[in-house]
């Protein structure tokens, strides 16, 4: 007998389109509502428009953590709700196919998603989360090059101050300057210029030259008499770029810690029972996320067949609503383990184990009693739901209306 049937490959293309897409979309809407966010970030610490898209890349992992059992879920889901609406299931299921049976491809997404999600877990999300935060760091530090703000007094040493009224070139070329610098003598000089541009200093690389053009100098301190003015064609403005700390070693959170490390912190006396709790709450949060991927199949075929000569999606709303509400309830229990308020193993396998219980008794219900539907009560109620809606915001008859079943009665008469 062939391992994979024709029967199989048709259920493969079914569940593959709609997984592919419900996970491209939740990364994109992920990705979109941080984009906002870190381009005000971005704009606010004047730093270049590219460093929002390398911050995105880094957050990719993590997204991809979430979306990837979103939509094996959903992929799952909308192709046996589709078996289920053109009647191909009671075909299958009449010439012998048992829903285990025809969770043989599923299952397979279900092993090569989660060995897939194991390995960003493991390693690729510590290390991107590592780098994001070096970008932040970088970016508020000035490592990254980051330009002259518009219109704001920008101090770029102790005793210096700059305002530019307009800057192009990614902050190289400014227009309308006015600027302030204070000597180590106590001598003070101010500058304006009509426009400025920044050249690299080759004999120090600590300095940069900052060339002014168009301007006048004012010059006053201790032992001038009088202000003194200057008025220039060209000249150079040396600025000490100020020292760009380094940035911490991986490992400050438990978020960048591989798998291997959080087993070899969790248990080591070397460590505070802080940083154990926090690690051991850690592994543990990222074990029962991926574990939970194995279960997905079964709620995705439980909540997937609706009642017989009903088309309602209840199921669809109830199995996101049911993943994202245990989700949440993971992050809090990691929230909790990690303060030693209780014991990681039972905040987060234990709605682990009580989540399995309900999934097994759904798929039971649907794949092994005649007739057994798991959220019947709960769609007999939605039903009822939806008629009442429908009537309160259906057109009410006039009383000398002439209702079409009426008007077609009298044409056919």
């Amino acid at each position: 007998m062939k391992f994979l049937t024709a029967t199989d490959r048709y259920i493969a293309r079914l569940v593959f389109v709609p997984m592919l897409s419900v996970f491209v979309l939740a990364a994109s809407l992920l990705v979109l509502d941080k984009m906002l966010k870190l381009f005000d970030f971005v704009a606010t610490e004047g730093g270049p428009v590219s460093v929002v898209f390398k911050m995105l890349a880094n957050l990719l992992p993590e997204y991809a953590s979430l979306a990837i059992p979103l939509g094996l879920m959903l992929g799952i889901l909308f192709a046996f709700r589709k078996l289920a609406m053109s009647s191909e299931l009671d075909v299958m299921r009449a010439v012998g196919l048992s829903y285990t049976r025809l969770l043989r491809v599923p299952y397979m997404f279900a092993i090569g998603l989660a060995a897939l999600n194991l390995l960003i877990v493991s390693y690729l999300q510590p290390l991107s989360r590592y780098y994001y935060e070096q970008l932040q760091f970088e970016l508020r530090s000035g490592a990254l090059g980051a330009s002259i703000k518009v219109g704001e007094f920008n101090s770029l040493q102790d005793r210096t101050a700059l305002r530019v009224d307009s800057s192009r070139d990614e902050g190289r070329d400014l227009r309308g300057i006015f600027a302030r610098l204070q000597t180590s003598n106590g001598q003070v000089m101010v500058i304006s210029a009509r426009e400025g541009r920044f050249f690299a200093n080759k004999e120090s690389p600590d300095t940069v030259i900052l060339r002014l053009t168009d301007g006048q100098i004012v010059q006053d301190g201790p032992g001038i008499a009088s202000p003194r003015v200057l008025t220039f064609a060209s000249h150079d403005l040396p600025i000490d770029l100020p020292k760009i700390e380094q940035f911490r070693q991986r490992g400050d959170a438990d978020r960048e810690y591989f798998l291997p490390e959080l087993l070899q912190i969790g248990w080591n006396d070397r460590y505070s029972e802080e940083v154990r709790n926090q690690s051991k709450a850690s592994l543990n949060y990222r074990l029962v996320e991926v574990v939970m991927m194995f279960l997905l199949p079964l709620l995705a075929v439980a909540l997937a067949v609706p009642p017989k000569r009903s088309t309602s999606a209840l199921g669809v709303f109830l199995s996101i609503v049911l993943v994202v509400a245990y989700h949440k309830v993971n992050q809090y229990g990691q929230d909790v383990a990690s303060l030693g308020r209780i014991d990681p193993v039972v905040a987060l396998w234990g709605p682990f184990v009580a989540f399995s219980a309900l999934i097994l008794w759904m798929y039971w219900k649907i794949a092994y009693v005649p007739g057994g539907q798991p959220i019947g009560a709960l769609e007999t109620g939605f039903a009822k739901v939806s008629r009442v809606v429908r009537k309160l915001f259906e057109r009410k008859r006039l009383r000398d209306e002439v209702t079409p079943a009426e008007e077609e009665a009298a044409h056919a008469a």
